[in-house]
């Protein structure tokens, strides 16, 4: 490292330390801001977002050296701004003190629940959807009343520089901060009041153990590989346009994509042809400027070993787009279906994160529940069937963060419902409600009556006791 890049890593080290602890000391002279001024912090990250779209767009674009404009509007910016609605409308309603039952030995007492800010939040967040994995859970913060910093990953530093500078000209630096080039060990060795990470299981592992020093409650949105069956009874060719538009968004660098598919041994070349028509309307070339690149060199050539690797094995992959070349100077690769796997394969027993989809063929789908079953449960599960009975038998005999019927990822953007993982796909929730819980303390508040009846226990015990006792005892107080 020489001196001017030293210096550099110095300064920044520097400030996010003072916003740190200048967050740490707002939120604790203020620890409960008011419905206005949550209200008023949302909608300037609102306005930020509709404000500076096309540049959020270029920024992305140059950060992953080709990504669609449309794609990034589509799967990151609007999910955004129709979240910050959704809570912005619901905001009073989830900030106001829940009435719990009380039990009659306590008569005249009255319990509550205060769902009450934790503090300052931290945010680590990866380079494939940057800008969405950076501020929804920024959304569920700051409607919670909480603080935030975000660390962006270090291929996203173009975006980065941009939010930091179009974040500070907005908020103060005590309610919202991104600090580019931030070192991830300096950054989550704070002793924050909740830590949140977007990333892989292994590095989550190492957060883990970082964040119990402290004692951080963490949310972790990981990944794995996200299983998709098509049942026999679903047409080949809705399930082919449906699911591949999922999988090769971003160039199938998403966290919830489809990882692998099952398809029913005599459907197998019927979806082959099915996905070659599908993708080259779509992508007529892989050169097209909406197909994206893949994100850098590692990335590209761990995706080119990986398709190697099971050639190599006895894989047979097919590329959708024909005789369409690897591009190794734009890093695009064609979509490709790989039949004939097997579990010595790369493919098969790590996360894809790329436009290779692995086909399985299937007899029985009891078969294709218990494979399921057999590895870690996985960020989604993609399920085609009109069948009633085999969506009711797949969905209550596996488990998975989030699940799909008829089409895949979409759970994702329905601001109803809670996104998160389980297992080695991640803990814990935000989005909608169950955001704005998992970045508040549910804080329980006892509020004896005028006259304490459970006085009347008090020592010294005696027949009075045993009397009112047995009576609670027989009537269930």
């Amino acid at each position: 490292m020489n001196s001017a890049t030293e210096a550099a890593a110095i300064e920044t080290e520097s400030r996010f330390q003072q916003v740190f602890n200048t967050q740490r000391q707002a939120s604790r002279r203020n620890p409960y801001p008011s419905l206005e001024e949550r209200l008023d912090r949302l909608t300037k990250l609102e306005s930020l977002l509709v404000d500076n779209q096309d540049a959020i767009a270029e920024a992305i674009c140059a950060d992953f050296g080709n990504r669609s404009a449309q794609e990034t509007k589509m799967l990151e910016i609007f999910g955004l701004i129709s979240g910050i609605t959704y809570s912005k409308k619901r905001l009073k309603k989830w900030m106001k003190p829940q009435k719990r039952h009380v039990g009659l030995a306590y008569f005249g007492a009255k319990n509550t629940v205060l769902p009450q800010p934790k503090g300052v939040i931290g945010v680590v967040t990866p380079w494939n959807y940057p800008l969405f994995l950076a501020l929804s859970p920024v959304t569920s913060a700051l409607g919670s009343g909480n603080r935030c910093i975000v660390k962006m990953a270090a291929n996203s530093q173009t975006l980065a520089k941009l939010l930091d500078k179009l974040i500070s000209e907005k908020f103060s630096a005590d309610v919202l901060a991104v600090i580019p080039g931030v070192s991830a060990t300096e950054f989550t060795h704070q002793p924050w009041d909740h830590l949140v990470f977007t990333g892989s299981p292994s590095t989550a592992t190492t957060v883990m153990e970082t964040a119990a020093k402290t004692l951080t409650p963490v949310t972790l949105e990981l990944g794995g590989k996200s299983p998709t069956i098509l049942a026999d009874d679903y047409d080949v060719k809705t399930f082919a346009e449906r699911m591949l538009f999922g999988k090769f968004l971003n160039a199938g660098q998403t966290c919830v994509a489809p990882d692998y598919v099952f398809v029913p041994r005599s459907k197998v070349d019927a979806f082959v042809a099915a996905a070659k028509e599908v993708v080259s309307n779509r992508y007529p070339s892989a050169t097209s400027a909406d197909y994206t690149s893949i994100i850098d060199q590692k990335a590209f050539n761990r995706l080119s070993s990986t398709l190697e690797d099971a050639q190599q094995k006895g894989a047979k992959p097919i590329n959708l787009l024909g005789s369409d070349p690897i591009n190794e100077e734009t890093r695009k690769i064609p979509p490709h279906v790989v039949l004939d796997t097997n579990e010595d394969m790369a493919i098969m027993q790590d996360e894809i994160f790329g436009p290779l989809l692995p086909v399985k063929p299937y007899d029985n789908i009891d078969d294709v529940i218990e494979y399921i079953n057999t590895h870690e449960r996985p960020l989604a599960l993609y399920l085609y069937s009109n069948d009633k009975k085999v969506q009711e038998k797949v969905t209550y005999n596996t488990l998975s963060g989030g699940m799909c019927i008829n089409d895949s990822m979409f759970h994702v953007a329905q601001h109803d419902m809670p996104f998160g993982g389980i297992g080695n796909s991640g803990m814990g929730h935000y989005h909608g409600l169950e955001g704005f819980n998992e970045f508040s303390k549910l804080r329980p508040i006892f509020k004896q009556a005028s006259i304490s009846g459970v006085l009347a226990m008090a020592p010294p015990y005696g027949k009075k006791f045993e009397k009112m006792y047995n009576m609670m005892i027989k009537f269930k107080l």
